[in-house]
């Protein structure tokens, strides 16, 4: 017995039509009007959208990282993206700079097997040395990881020096990877975080004003310069300032095969979250920061004007407790926080019900357009038959408040506490199977595929 989603208005990426949309044997078997129901489950989506399951191509699940592990895993954090609407995501294979990283990929396909949703990987390169080279060729032509990470900043860890970014690219070009990249400049965000400490400037704010915008505008275009010289595909993450934008803008009218994200905090908050009593503001305390008011309307802009191709959420989730290891240091505040579950209403209800972009280009933003970008479309991303049956009824006028105390995330802290959305799921089915109903999560444990990927 299959899935039927009967009556409802289907909207994908191009266009907007009535239809039906049978799911049968995990995939979607067949997409028209009036198709027969005999023996299937019915989805009643009238006065309902139809869209296909999000891809949020940026999360860490249970990270360990600054002292701590994140608190969402493979199993809570896919949970709430499928409450969300969100049926993949792509997560980061981190390894230390002197890690094996085929050791550390073992490490994350092991925690993974609790996943509830569909996932694949970025792998990040936090250092370059004799085996890099062997190590990203297998996972692209071995193990189906199509993309990398550079981190540019968080010197001294994780980041890359530019001779190791320069290998990196090259490397990547070579292979037809992807790389993601973190942009900050490193060394000038270390003199700022140092010279603001030594002054006994120690809150949360000083995290944010440690790493100015220009600091993220300049490692952003130096990116894109060294990707240009070295060939390589290369998508900015978690983009949130006028700088940034500016660069990835020029990069692309010159030509370049070059992608940006943003994020929601970055499209909905400004940085007087830092000021917040009584440690509040560690829960924004995020690499880059939330910006001062001005940069946001830049990022709305950009992602109507098409400069920016994705939405994504940098979901990694810190108890408020976990947050206070920073109460006398700025410098070591768990960096992150949590959205996977409100991502699409939060688009939905500020960029569509905004009048800021369609339908159309909603489902470009948060599900169509990374599945492209990261070699998992037609599969994801797509209401084609064939595709596999990850499939969102959405009910336009829903609302929903978001809040810590009712979120499927595991952190005691919500960002958008309070926020009012209209535009929410009704049924979220995944892999065939109806996820979430009404309220009714239905998430199972370790149902979720690693997704392997080959070069297009």
């Amino acid at each position: 017995m299959g899935t039927l989603i009967r009556n409802g208005t289907l909207v994908t990426a191009l266009d907007t039509v009535r239809g039906d949309v049978l799911c049968d044997g995990g995939q979607i078997a067949a997409v028209g009007q009036g198709l027969d129901p005999t023996g299937h489950e019915i989805v009643d989506a009238s006065d309902q959208l139809v869209f296909p399951g999000g891809v949020d191509p940026h999360v860490h699940m249970a990270l360990p990282f600054m002292g701590t592990v994140s608190l969402d895993d493979y199993e809570t954090g896919g949970a709430a993206g499928l409450a969300g609407g969100t049926t993949t995501f792509i997560d980061f294979v981190i390894p230390g700079r002197q890690d094996d990283a085929m050791d550390t990929l073992r490490a994350w396909r092991e925690k993974s097997k609790v996943a509830t949703c569909d996932y694949t990987y970025h792998m990040a390169v936090t250092c370059w040395r004799d085996e890099s080279e062997e190590w990203l060729r297998r996972c692209v032509q071995e193990e189906g990881i199509t993309s990398i990470k550079v981190f540019m900043a968080y010197r001294g860890a994780i980041g890359v020096e530019d001779p190791e970014l320069i290998r990196a690219m090259a490397t990547a070009a070579k292979y037809g990877a992807v790389v993601t990249v973190h942009a900050e400049h490193g060394d000038m965000v270390v003199e700022l975080q140092n010279r603001f400490f030594e002054a006994g400037q120690i809150a949360p704010k000083y995290h944010a004003l440690s790493r100015p915008s220009p600091v993220e505008g300049e490692a952003t275009h130096r990116a894109l310069m060294i990707a240009a010289q070295t060939g390589a595909r290369a998508y900015i993450v978690h983009m949130t300032c006028r700088e940034s934008v500016q660069a990835l803008a020029e990069a692309r009218e010159r030509g370049q095969i070059c992608w940006g994200e943003t994020c929601p905090q970055y499209l909905l908050l400004d940085d007087s979250v830092y000021d917040r009593p009584d440690f509040e503001g560690a829960s924004y305390v995020m690499s880059p920061p939330i910006r001062p008011r001005g940069h946001q309307d830049v990022l709305w802009n950009a992602l109507t004007a098409g400069i920016l191709q994705a939405v994504g959420t940098d979901h990694i989730t810190f108890s408020h407790e976990q947050k206070k290891n920073g109460a006398r240091d700025f410098r070591i505040i768990p960096n992150g926080a949590g959205g996977i579950q409100d991502r699409l209403s939060l688009l939905w209800h500020h960029g569509v019900r905004g009048g800021r972009f369609d339908a159309q280009r909603f489902v470009d933003l948060v599900s169509t357009r990374p599945a492209k970008i990261f070699d998992l479309y037609p599969r994801k991303g797509s209401l084609l038959p064939g595709a596999d049956a990850d499939v969102v009824v959405w009910d336009p006028e829903g609302t929903r408040t978001i809040s810590a105390k009712t979120h499927f995330h595991r952190n005691d802290r919500s960002i958008y506490e309070g926020f009012e959305v209209k535009g929410i799921p009704t049924v979220v089915i995944a892999g065939g199977r109806i996820a979430y109903r009404e309220g009714d999560l239905r998430a199972e444990r370790g149902r979720g595929r690693f997704l392997a990927r080959r070069v297009a």
